[in-house]
């Protein structure tokens, strides 16, 4: 069983360095193909051991923006097109890091039938019309990105911290069928933005990529389609067995925009989790518990 990962990076580059040395010492120097965004931030490359290639020319990324799964496509398919491509990728951000043994990684991996593991739901219109729990949550949310239609936006005028225009749009299905690819025999799925794949599934993403089909077409025009595509293309392929756990370790107990960064007090949350790999880590933030994972992980 061979392992390689995906990189998608865009600032802090001694903290993409750390991550690139541990996954090196880990897995043996494995494959490792990375889409650094140098508009954003400068890395020094000649350094670097020769396992790892950059997407060249890099793409101009966005938060929110489909230039993040053009990045990811073309990380996937440049680590496909080596001589050396490996059984299994992990997409990874220059935010995460792990917190298993390389043993407890590939274990997972040599002892199921699976071809993917990803965070994946399917969308529902009267799930979260008819549950109010859910739907004020994230059904109806998921829904208004990608199968709902916004008309146009009144600008909120006030001066209040994120405040939010005021979307006039239609969400019943009745009229939005018209508009939108997903039908019975395709559905819309959404999840996390990180996930593992095997040669399988990474070649059927690169093939139904490049067919620039209408699925692709649509997501081109939606925000946060990293949640969503992905998890639609490999949910809909009838011929991949899924396991709906990404193995990572998440904290949004903050409620905030963005999960909770690491610190050394999480440390005995990451060691109990199932998980593999935890985001977010800042080195710096809390470089301790850098330390004390690389212990722990590399004996």
């Amino acid at each position: 069983m061979s392992i390689g990962f995906v990189l998608l990076t865009h600032h802090q580059p001694q903290q993409i360095d750390r991550l690139l040395a541990q996954l090196n010492k880990m897995f043996n120097y494995p494959p490792i193909a990375c889409h650094h965004d140098f508009d954003k931030c400068a890395l020094s490359v000649d350094h670097l051991s020769k396992n790892i290639e950059f997407v060249r020319p890099h793409l101009k990324t966005k938060w929110g923006n489909f230039s993040i799964v053009e990045a990811t496509v073309q990380g996937i398919k440049l680590l496909y097109e080596s001589a050396n491509a490996p059984d299994w990728f992990i997409l990874l951000s220059g935010s995460d890091y792990p917190i298993k043994t390389a043993q407890e990684i590939l274990k997972e991996l040599n002892s199921n039938h699976y071809d993917a593991y990803i965070n994946h739901e399917k969308i529902r219109y009267k799930v979260y019309q008819e549950n109010p729990k859910i739907s004020l949550i994230w059904q109806k949310l998921a829904y208004e990105r990608y199968c709902g239609l916004k008309l146009f936006s009144i600008p909120f005028l006030g001066k209040r911290p994120y405040s939010r225009d005021l979307d006039i749009r239609i969400d019943n299905p009745l009229i939005t069928q018209f508009f939108i690819p997903f039908k019975d025999d395709f559905s819309c799925f959404v999840g996390d933005q990180w996930f593992y794949g095997n040669r399988r599934s990474a070649e059927y993403i690169i093939q139904f990529h490049q067919h620039n089909n209408a699925i692709t077409s649509h997501y081109r025009r939606r925000m946060f389609a990293d949640e969503s595509y992905f998890q639609t293309i490999l949910a809909n392929a009838n011929h991949l067995n899924l396991k709906n756990d990404n193995y990572r370790y998440v904290d949004w107990s903050t409620k905030a925009a963005h999960p909770k960064t690491m610190e050394l007090e999480d440390l005995p949350h990451l060691l109990a989790s199932p998980a593999h790999f935890a985001r977010k880590f800042n080195l710096e933030v809390d470089q301790e518990v850098f330390d004390q994972l690389d212990k722990i992980i590399l004996g």
